[in-house]
């Protein structure tokens, strides 16, 4: 709701300029993807070796 009323903003004040970011905000986005995806998955990794080097302290706390 924020970004479409600064879009909005942006509209009233400098049309052209809207205009052209809502063409590019699509085109951005899909550039970023890869990136967010392979955050998402390095995350994941990471977890997984968070998760095994505290399994040992896990365990004997039991």
């Amino acid at each position: 709701m924020v970004k479409f009323l600064l879009w909005s903003i942006l509209l009233v004040l400098c049309w052209p300029l809207a205009l052209i970011a809502l063409v590019l905000y699509p085109l951005v986005w899909l550039l970023l993807l890869p990136f967010r995806l392979a955050g998402i998955a390095v995350g994941g990794a990471l977890s997984l070796v968070w998760a095994l080097v505290t399994l040992p302290a896990r365990v004997l706390r039991l």
